[in-house]
């Protein structure tokens, strides 16, 4: 049986010297046909960047914009391709918007204050913003903030009084709902 100082056939030196360039022709390096090839075209790669950054998931153009100034694309060529995929539909702030609305006060519960400030943060006009929050309804914003209180009651259920209060207003301030609506709700809760 051998061991693996047995197996070991070749010099440390040899790999570190391909590595960093300095090997003699025996271990020179491959040629590297990506290296010698012709320049990549800058407008192909940055349709295959954005195309990229919108499978699974929409984005805003602010947030495309973005990633293309990472990859070093020059703005004008940024810009005209973002326009065109505006054109087509394939980035919609609006659309955007509503669905980032809709999806955010029904699964994390949030309160217009807060997806504001989220949709402020990925580059949405507030003129954009304020129409998709619109569609929220104070009815419905208040009953999302009683259900996030019922879920919540379990874990404050041995606190006194106070603090249960403020840690159940604190986690709906959190959440963006108003200082009136959160003690509203809290009480109506805690006094069931």
């Amino acid at each position: 049986m051998s061991t693996a100082s047995e197996r070991w056939r070749g010099d440390v030196s040899d790999g570190v010297a391909a590595w960093t360039g300095t090997a003699q022709p025996p271990h020179a390096l491959p040629p590297d046909p990506v290296g010698d090839g012709p320049e990549a075209d800058q407008e192909a790669v940055a349709r295959k960047i954005l195309l990229d950054q919108l499978t699974g998931r929409a984005r805003t153009r602010h947030q495309l914009a973005e990633k293309l100034a990472q990859k070093n694309v020059p703005e004008e060529l940024a810009t005209r391709l973002l326009d065109r995929f505006e054109e087509v539909g394939l980035v919609d702030d609006e659309a955007f918007a509503r669905e980032w609305v809709q999806q955010r006060s029904t699964g994390r519960g949030l309160a217009r204050r807060a997806l504001a400030h989220e949709l402020r943060r990925k580059g949405i006009d507030d003129d954009v913003a304020r129409e998709a929050l619109e569609e929220l309804d104070a009815d419905d914003e208040r009953e999302t903030a009683r259900e996030l209180v019922r879920r919540k009651l379990r874990s404050v259920q041995g606190l006194d009084h106070d603090r249960a209060t403020r840690r159940l207003v604190g986690m709906l301030a959190r959440k963006g709902h108003s200082p009136g609506v959160a003690y509203a709700v809290v009480k109506e809760a805690l006094e069931r």
